[in-house]
């Protein structure tokens, strides 16, 4: 049975981990520093944790659901506890895109990342058509990516990140950089950014007199049908005057150059933000 240490098991997407890993066909030690996390993780999924001495030494895989700022610090601080050949999951690409990890060429770098559920999806059950993040009932596609080690290792990501995002539809295979261009480019510097100011002009039309909810009916009903026809989830086409508004609008609104955001070192500097 593979063994996981599961570092930052009663964090935020932590926990989430540790309840998918629960009962999987992987044998787990959890690692938690928070009272308050490891008091969550004894209560609610009755795990005890353990220190990181006793739970990275001769562990096959190592799990850092950790905050991007702390991936390279905590990871040089594990690096020594670590048997050559072990491999090392990272959540997201910022860390190890920023060359964060410990320069070790006998460990095994996979990188995993949830798409989380999509807007157009067919769940049924309120519970799954509420998990909005993922990674409980309804379901996600994910991305990974083996930065360094053997190709047969890939395998064995993949199934740990099926796991720990489940329930899983699509899994696709990327390299770093590529998972670096959707996130952070393409998810938050474009798409967040984006979400954000639509939420502000709905704010700016209701300081004009619409009310709140009004404002709101109308905007995310038209986000349901025009996102359907732009992104092919439903034949369509728009109307002459909305293909007018989008002609006008976007010289407003996007600079001529904005497709810079995923030029590499425009998203390594983002990246540096970040970690």
């Amino acid at each position: 049975m593979i063994t996981i240490a599961l570092i930052g098991a009663g964090g935020k997407m932590g926990y989430r981990l540790s309840r998918n890993l629960k009962g999987s066909n992987f044998s787990v030690k959890h690692v938690e520093v928070s009272e308050q996390g490891r008091a969550r993780l004894k209560e609610e999924l009755e795990i005890e944790c353990l220190d990181v001495e006793r739970a990275v030494p001769g562990a096959d895989v190592v799990i850092l659901a950790v905050p991007d700022t702390l991936v390279g610090k905590i990871s040089h601080q594990l690096s020594p506890m670590m048997e050559s050949g072990t491999m090392v999951i990272t959540l997201d690409a910022a860390a190890p895109f920023a060359g964060h990890l410990p320069a070790r060429d006998d460990l095994t770098y996979f990188v995993t990342h949830p798409c989380h559920p999509s807007i157009f999806n067919d769940e049924t059950e309120m519970e799954a058509k509420k998990d909005f993040f993922g990674g409980y009932k309804a379901t996600q596609h994910i991305v990974s990516a083996l930065m360094q080690g053997p190709e047969e290792s890939y395998a064995l990501g993949e199934e740990i990140a099926r796991t720990i995002y489940a329930p899983v539809g699509r899994s696709h295979r990327v390299s770093v950089d590529e998972m670096a261009l959707l996130e952070p480019g393409l998810s938050e510097t474009v798409c967040a950014t984006l979400l954000a100011v639509m939420r502000e002009a709905m704010d700016e039309v209701v300081s004009r007199g619409v009310s709140q909810q009004c404002a709101r009916d109308f905007l995310l009903g038209h986000m349901n049908i025009l996102g359907a026809v732009i992104f092919d989830e439903q034949p369509g086409a728009f109307s002459d005057a909305c293909n007018k508004a989008i002609e006008n609008g976007k010289p407003l609104l996007m600079r001529d150059d904005w497709k810079r955001v995923f030029e590499r070192e425009e998203i390594a500097e983002s990246i540096r933000r970040i970690t």
